[in-house]
């Protein structure tokens, strides 16, 4: 969404046009019956207001919540929903090329590494595929919303050619790897697996050890990765062979899913698309609830939400076939194996709420967060489907940036984040709106918004 002073001010006009007694505060259904969006606009920049610190050396640390370290993913998914607030102002674009900048050099401290400290100092060395995937198609989302050049330094380039790599490398694991998984962190892994085309990993988006070796949607989410350094290395440091690279792996992964990451389930009624396999015959079907999943998989920008495939393998996990989908008193969905059981992913909800094209499936979702929610509407890790006052983590950075951008489409209209170009041939081209409100009332809630956005992120500071 773009502000100019003339938006601004109709954006305000339609605040006292159309926006119900106290709708400033809380965002409004405008009277419509079943729309569960009565949620502070404040809340929604809480992640922005408290986790991001701008740093001596230009960086911007992103602490992940409750969590006093920075994570490559969490600081990058932290980060997505606000790129398209930016233009107007200058304070959140500086935060946002400084943590395109850290993530750069994290990486180059250990490209293995899933999350640092604030002095740059290692958290936890968990070698998980998408770690290295979320910053760059965050520097991606910057340079496709404001072609800026400032973004463009020597550590992003390093970072960028450290990825194919590394990702290289590991797609001929057996061969090539120095990674080994660190004492007390787990099972190690699989161990070794044929090459096949798809990059090895120990770990998932989770932080817990892989069940094979392959994960499925990790794959997906780091097709869109390389297509966006392709992108990024060609226009920003016209460095055509590290563009090469990347789009020849992309297209070797993207072929390796779709030969060895499409299985038969016949209690799903059809050929589903894996969560992890091993390269050698065996597979799982179910999800787990971060993300890259499969539920969320339209989102990583591999497939559209048309895709057949997709929409028999979601239908699926969205049932007791997924071992994972638990149901309760108060709200049903998919959780985690790292949580306890029984326990919802709010994450889970949102992804299921952005690849819906269903009204009514959208509202349910929001019904469910609005009743987990915790006190000024912060989102946890998770929550017990049946006593919602039982959960995980008090306040999860990525799930409150999450809840935001699920409310900025759902409640104020605003168009999808997109995470790779539209020339990308599979990818989702357009997003249909996943508005619940009428047009008047998105108009009133994009006022309200502005307002409490206002407030997070002043003009002058």
């Amino acid at each position: 969404m773009q502000f100019s002073g003339a938006l601004v001010g109709f954006l305000l006009a339609s605040l006292l046009m159309f926006a119900r007694s106290g709708s400033a505060e809380t965002l409004s259904s405008g009277g419509m019956t079943g729309v569960p969006i009565m949620v502070a606009p404040v809340a929604l920049f809480h992640t922005l207001a408290s986790d991001f610190f701008a740093r001596p050396d230009g960086t911007t640390y992103v602490q992940t919540g409750d969590i006093p370290a920075m994570w490559l993913r969490d600081s990058a998914a932290q980060t997505l929903p606000y790129v398209r607030l930016a233009r107007y102002r200058p304070r959140l674009k500086a935060l946002i090329r400084g943590v395109i900048e850290r993530d750069a050099r994290n990486i180059a401290i250990d490209p293995y590494a899933n999350a640092f400290r604030i002095d740059y100092r290692i958290w936890e060395r968990k070698w998980e595929v998408d770690s290295l995937a979320y910053p760059v198609v965050l520097a991606w989302a910057y340079d496709d919303a404001f072609h800026d050049r400032r973004i463009f330094t020597p550590a992003v380039h390093r970072a960028l050619a450290r990825i194919v790599a590394t990702y290289d490398c590991e797609s001929r694991h057996a061969a090539c790897s120095p990674y080994r998984v660190p004492a007390g962190s787990g099972p190690p892994g699989r161990g070794p697996a044929p090459a096949i085309g798809l990059v090895w990993s120990a770990f998932r988006a989770s932080d817990d050890p892989t069940q094979f070796a392959y994960n499925i949607p990790d794959q997906m989410f780091a097709t869109t990765a390389l297509r966006d350094i392709a992108g990024l290395a060609q226009d920003g440091f016209q460095d055509g062979a590290l563009a090469a690279r990347a789009s020849t792996l992309a297209d070797s992964i993207a072929v390796a899913v779709n030969r060895y990451g499409v299985v038969h389930d016949a209690g799903c009624g059809g050929t589903v698309y894996a969560y992890e396999i091993d390269g050698a015959g065996a597979a799982v079907t179910y999800d787990d609830a971060n993300l890259p999943s499969l539920l969320a998989a339209p989102l990583t920008g591999f497939l559209s939400l048309e895709d057949p495939i997709y929409r028999r393998t979601r239908a699926c996990l969205l049932t007791s076939n997924d071992r994972y989908y638990f149901q309760g008193r108060v709200a049903a969905g998919i959780g985690s194996p790292h949580t306890p059981h029984g326990y919802v992913w709010p994450l889970a909800l949102m992804s299921r709420a952005l690849t819906s094209t269903d009204r009514r499936e959208v509202l349910q979702q929001l019904q469910f967060l609005a009743d987990s929610a915790g006190p000024g509407e912060r989102i946890h890790e998770s929550f017990d489907p049946d006593e919602p006052s039982r959960f995980t983590r008090a306040e999860f950075g990525w799930a409150n940036a999450m809840y935001a951008e699920l409310l900025f489409r759902a409640a104020a209209d605003l168009p999808a984040q997109p995470l790779v170009a539209r020339s990308y041939p599979r990818g989702q081209k357009a997003w249909p709106s996943i508005a619940v409100v009428d047009a008047p009332t998105a108009l009133a809630n994009r006022a309200a918004l502005f307002l409490a956005f206002d407030r997070a992120v002043p003009y002058h500071r």
